[in-house]
């Protein structure tokens, strides 16, 4: 499978998660504090809540229903209940536009 756009670049408002659904995989798409894209799995692996309902800080979003953290560079939970990491998408940028390809994931660190 190839990447599929998800957005133009200029509709993601920084620090503002975007939920994305691409051949039934549920995204979370960050545009972050330095100006970088991140996507990881939109649910969070403590509890079937979408991360892209959460709130983002530097390069993590937190989930709002219990408070756990992850790196929307690695993926890994940085602080409980969660303790599985959610997986983290490969993000290319084609001028404005946004590309993801849900089977290709960055390897766990």
């Amino acid at each position: 499978m190839s990447a599929t756009r998800v957005c133009a670049l200029s509709e993601l408002e920084q620090d503002l998660p975007l939920r994305v659904v691409v051949d039934d995989v549920p995204i979370c798409v960050v545009l972050d504090s330095a100006a970088e894209v991140h996507a990881v799995g939109d649910t969070c692996t403590h509890g079937e809540v979408s991360l892209s309902e959460g709130f983002v800080e530097d390069d993590t979003v937190e989930c709002w229903a219990h408070g756990s953290r992850f790196s929307l560079r690695t993926g890994q939970p940085l602080n409980l209940p969660a303790y599985e990491p959610v997986p983290v998408y490969v993000v290319q940028i084609d001028g404005d536009d946004v590309l993801i390809d849900p089977t290709v994931t960055k390897p766990a660190q």
